[in-house]
């Protein structure tokens, strides 16, 4: 029981000095200290902003149909005269919202899949990955866009998450497992299999910890991937439904005037835009800081 204790506390200090290690090297990358500083930006955008500029986001006003950018209405107005800067606002939200639902949801049950398959080995694991290979053969988007014209759920934005968390947690689960593997060998895992300790405990108090870092790198990538659905379930009309807003759905509604009121266009365009490049470029500072071979 003392060195199992003894073997956890060496295993802390270690993870403690990794993770600063880490954090340093991340402050030395000037793109992703950018990125992430633009990244703060947006979410105060989307929490905050609605607080101060406090314009109702589905109020229509037809006699304002389709105006410019104005001193009243600061990114112009959409085809129903509403507030195109509200809709911005309430609808990175909404696309956030689905984005960080989706990824922490699908990132705990692949992580748990994985793990699981990693420490049960043998039949369970043989069993979970021929699952898993399975769903990885099998096309994606068709399937989505069939699911999401099944009436799963009243709320359009509770079914999109449900849609995309189907097939989300495939890649996880197997780039886990492969950590796992390496994990379930080490010393204490086998100390704490010798003094009874319950899978669950093990799983989640001794495995998972150590799969933290592949788990961070692989959301802060996926959050951008996420937007980029929602905004492709969109243009087929299955994403967000109206009047909700969300930047993707604003995207394609603008698409019919494209000519006449290009900000409708441009606006929420630009915000999937920049906010999924935030992403990839935060979850590649992020892979390179947590990347083993820089700290040789």
């Amino acid at each position: 029981m003392q060195e199992i204790e003894i073997q956890e506390i060496e295993k802390k200090k270690e993870a403690s000095t990794y993770f600063k290690k880490v954090i340093e090297r991340l402050k030395k990358d000037k793109l992703a200290m950018v990125s992430l500083f633009f990244l703060i930006l947006i979410f105060l955008f989307v929490i905050v902003g609605p607080i101060v500029y406090r314009i109702d986001p589905n109020q229509i006003k037809l006699n304002e149909v389709l105006q410019p950018p104005s001193r009243l209405h600061p990114l112009g107005t959409d085809e129903n005269g509403r507030d195109e800067l509200a809709r911005l606002m309430y609808g990175g939200r909404i696309s956030l919202l689905i984005s960080f639902a989706v990824t922490f949801i699908t990132g705990l049950i692949g992580a748990f899949i994985g793990i699981f398959a990693a420490y049960k080995k043998g039949f369970v694991d043989l069993t979970l990955m021929r699952i898993n290979e399975i769903m990885m053969t099998i096309p994606e988007f068709p399937i989505l866009v069939v699911a999401a014209k099944i009436r799963i759920v009243p709320s359009s934005i509770l079914k999109l998450i449900i849609i995309l968390v189907i097939f989300g947690w495939v890649g996880i689960a197997r780039i886990v497992r492969g950590e796992a593997l390496s994990v379930v060998e080490e010393q204490y895992v086998e100390a704490a299999k010798a003094i009874g300790a319950s899978d669950m405990r093990i799983i989640f108090k001794h495995i998972l910890p150590n799969t933290f870092h592949i788990l961070i790198v692989w959301s802060t990538l996926r959050l951008g991937g996420v937007i980029l659905s929602e905004a492709s379930l969109s243009f087929f009309g299955l994403g967000v439904q109206p009047p909700t807003a969300s930047w993707g759905n604003m995207l394609i509604n603008a698409q019919t005037y494209i000519w006449n009121a290009q900000w409708l266009v441009f606006i929420p365009g630009f915000m999937i835009f920049i906010t999924v490049l935030l992403f990839n470029f935060v979850g590649d500072g992020l892979r390179n800081a947590m990347d083993p071979k820089f700290f040789r």
